[in-house]
């Protein structure tokens, strides 16, 4: 008998949904960031669900105000990567009986501050007894059907870039977790990559507007994780030539003689945007992604090959299929990087 923590979530899922019976003219196939359904010939209604538990996604100095508000974070970055503004969230709570009346106004706050943040609302949900923390949440929002940026869409020739930098999630949980020293001048930014994650909305709404992105995904799982993610779904490969390494991760990394390759690459809890760009277009993305303050980073080449190839000056590197998984990864497994 295959047991859970044999099989991974993304097996489970691929079993799940073998299961189930599809909706008839479902808009986008099932597995994206998030699930969709018509509204009318244009317009779709696009929603998304994540979990968070106490015992595999909260480090202990992260307090239930940052827990909750991640917990909503998490779902409208799933929004962001298909160019969707939220516009509500539920939530359902998993209490633990030990919790106190201030615990739980702080939960309730930090669901009320995420979802505010990028202008959404909690409007309901559901409580329960459990032995962990849980907080389930459902986020959702509508959008122009041309407009939702699929993972299926990635041609051979287009560019692929993301929005921001990698690996500093995974070096905060190694000081957090692992007593790695905090340097005074880049641990602030790395622990708070963890206990205060942000979700590229603004972004995700104005590079779907340029209809210049063929495919997009949502990196919380890792680089290497979103990177065969697309692959798969667009049956590409990848070839990258510049990696978004932190210059902070690079720093931290030098002094604990870790792989800073290794700390961007196969972390997770980065809700950067992953896409890829048809190239005659990339100026134009270049210029808006400029318009809202952000330097949009291009990391390669989407190849005909279905390789994953990190092209260093050495030797070429195979990225790996590896990243956050539950079921096979805990918060102090995934920062075992030597």
């Amino acid at each position: 008998m295959c047991l859970a923590k044999e099989l991974g979530e993304r097996r489970i899922i691929e079993i799940i949904f073998s299961c189930l019976e599809r909706m008839p003219n479902i808009p986008f196939p099932l597995g994206d960031d998030a699930s969709a359904f018509n509204i009318n010939h244009e317009r779709v209604a696009v929603l998304t669900t994540d979990m968070l538990v106490g015992k595999t996604d909260v480090p202990p100095q992260m307090n239930f105000w940052q827990a909750a508000r991640k917990a909503v974070v998490m779902n409208i970055s799933d929004l962001a990567a298909k160019g969707v503004k939220p516009i509500g969230v539920l939530t359902a709570i998993g209490c633990p009986n030990d919790l106190t009346k201030k615990d739980i106004e702080q939960i309730g706050k930090g669901l009320n501050d995420g979802a505010r943040e990028y202008g959404a609302y909690v409007i309901g949900g559901d409580t329960n007894e459990a032995s962990d923390l849980i907080i389930s949440c459902t986020a959702f929002g509508v959008c122009r059907k041309n407009l939702f940026m699929g993972r299926s869409g990635a041609k051979p020739g287009d560019l692929i870039a993301t929005t921001g930098f990698f690996g500093k999630p995974m070096s905060g949980l190694k000081i957090l977790l692992n007593n790695f020293s905090q340097p005074p001048e880049i641990g602030k930014a790395l622990v708070d990559a963890v206990l205060m994650p942000y979700a590229r909305v603004t972004e995700g709404l104005v590079l779907a507007k340029t209809r210049a992105v063929t495919a997009s995904i949502d990196s919380s799982d890792g680089l290497a994780w979103s990177l065969h993610e697309l692959s798969k779904a667009s049956k590409v490969g990848f070839l990258i030539d510049t990696l978004p390494i932190a210059q902070e991760v690079k720093k931290f990394a030098e002094i604990h003689d870790l792989d800073p390759i290794e700390l961007a690459l196969y972390g997770g809890e980065e809700y950067e945007l992953v896409i890829t760009v048809k190239p005659k277009l990339w100026k134009k993305v270049e210029e808006t992604m400029k318009h809202v303050g952000t330097q949009i980073k291009k990391i390669g080449l989407v190849t005909k090959k279905l390789d994953l190839i990190f092209e260093t000056m050495e030797k070429p590197i195979y990225i790996e299929a590896r990243g956050w998984e539950h079921f096979k990864t805990t918060l102090h497994q995934n920062t075992n990087v030597s």
